[in-house]
């Protein structure tokens, strides 16, 4: 069926191949996959008196289970309790780094960028105006990347290519004669430049001109973007650009998931109001007006009923569905844990005993988002940071070490119980006792737990709280 749905998607020639399967995967991520179809559910017959079949009608229930598995994997990589803390060895530009992040609010950027590029793949771009650092999450279908062939990991520009009409360019400030046409619209990134062109009607590519008044020179020497595949594997797109899907391998559970559902309301609804069936002869008057406060008499010959739906399909449909979303979350590593079965509160690990194909997703998308995304978001930063003067919205930030190494800490995955913390206290004691682990090393592990952010400020009230107990036991 998601073949069949498609097809109908219109596709326009003048683009990569790759633009129409994650417009595809796009409208799935949205829940407007259905509206290409032509008809509601409830419509049975065409204008025309025809049967229209169930595949050109869109679903009236329609079940998320795509967005549910993104998101879920999304919260626990940048919500606010899982979001990693950036660390570095140069103090200042530990706290500067933080301070940037606080500012541009780096969280919402980057859960926006994962929930975006669960198709395949998503780009960060990054503007510093007047000294403040800004980030746009930004669609991957128009966009080409063009690698160094000597560092395949280094962008060497990205090109931004569509067609729009001519009274959108209008609405956002371009003066165009014809605004009935359709134009393409184009910008490049390189290293010192954001390039826009004049808008050039379709058909007259030879014409295309750079648009002075809105090229800006960023001369920072990198792409400002960041281009994110989604995950390791094979994708739908065709192209090594994009990496695979979340939710791919669930698609056609999910759309049998929406029939199921709307075929059992529309027969719930037609038990509401079921046909009644009259075998002639009839007695009496041949006028009938359904209803339970009618009496229907008959004659000796004749027989009257109501075509029921029994409750047993419709308990039948029920169970079959939660079939179908067990083995759908299955495939994609989503959450299928049933709060319902828990009778008291767990700990963090038996909860992540609990999820443990969900934490699996979670675990690559840290990868992906965290270690190869995020890090180069920071990176840009820091590099940025010697062509400017970096500020916040309420502060100048100091400059930053572009030599420093960067690397991330997250948190657990699910927040411990007081057992937990307890014998996590314990354990830590001991290995510090023992000399296995310094004090320092033992403070990082507790520092997300227990709110410290700075460790030798802690270690410096810890000195100070212990002279001020050594003094009063010895007075």
């Amino acid at each position: 069926m998601y073949e069949t749905i498609s097809r109908l998607i219109p596709r326009d020639p003048d683009y990569p191949a790759r633009c129409g399967e994650l417009e595809t995967l796009t409208r799935v991520l949205n829940g407007t996959l259905y509206d290409v179809l032509p008809y509601h559910f409830h419509d049975e017959r065409s204008a025309a008196g025809e049967y229209i079949p169930l595949r050109q009608r869109r679903p009236s229930v329609r079940y998320p289970l795509s967005r549910i598995v993104v998101e879920d994997s999304v919260s626990l990589l940048f919500s606010e309790g899982h979001f990693p803390s950036i660390d570095c060895p140069d103090h200042a530009t530990r706290e500067a780094i933080a301070l940037i992040v606080r500012d541009t609010h780096l969280n919402l950027i980057m859960t926006d960028a994962a929930i975006r590029g669960s198709i395949g793949s998503v780009a960060i771009l990054m503007r510093v105006l007047n000294g403040r650092v800004f980030f746009e999450v930004m669609d991957t279908r128009y966009l080409t990347p063009i690698w160094n062939p000597a560092e395949p990991d280094k962008l060497l520009r990205i090109v931004e290519r569509y067609k729009v009409t001519g009274t959108q360019l209008t609405t956002d400030g371009f003066d165009i004669t014809e605004p009935g046409v359709t134009y393409w619209f184009q910008r490049i990134w390189d290293t010192t430049s954001e390039t826009w062109y004049l808008p050039t009607p379709v058909g007259s590519e030879d014409l295309v001109q750079i648009d002075q008044s809105r090229t800006v020179r960023h001369e920072l020497g990198f792409v400002p973007i960041v281009w994110i595949k989604n995950l390791p594997g094979p994708n739908t797109s065709g192209d090594p650009n994009d990496g695979a899907c979340t939710f791919r391998a669930a698609i056609e559970t999910q759309i049998e998931i929406d029939y199921q559902l709307s075929q059992a309301g529309r027969g719930l609804k037609y038990s509401s109001d079921p046909t009644l069936l009259l075998k002639e002869p009839l007695g009496g008057d041949a006028d009938i007006i359904k209803g339970a406060g009618n009496a229907l008499i008959v004659g000796e010959h004749g027989d009257a009923r109501l075509l029921e739906i029994g409750g047993t399909a419709a308990a039948a449909v029920i169970e079959y569905v939660r079939t179908l979303r067990e083995f759908a979350l299955e495939s994609v590593h989503g959450n299928r844990a049933n709060p319902d079965r828990m009778t008291a509160p767990q700990s963090g690990k038996a909860l992540q005993l609990m999820n443990q194909g969900l934490l699996w997703l979670a675990d690559n998308l840290r990868i992906t988002y965290g270690e190869a995304a995020l890090l180069s978001v920071v990176k840009m930063i820091v590099q940025a940071a010697r062509s400017y003067k970096l500020r916040t919205k309420d502060a100048n930030l100091g400059p930053m070490d572009p030599a420093a190494p960067l690397s991330l800490k997250w948190p657990e995955w699910y927040p411990s119980t007081a057992a937990d913390r307890q014998l996590d206290a314990s354990t830590l004691v001991t290995l510090v006792n023992a000399g296995l682990i310094s004090r320092v090393t033992a403070l990082k592990t507790v520092t997300e737990l227990y709110g410290v952010e700075s460790i030798t400020g802690e270690l410096h009230e810890i000195s100070h709280d212990q002279i001020a107990e050594n003094e009063v036991h010895g007075a």
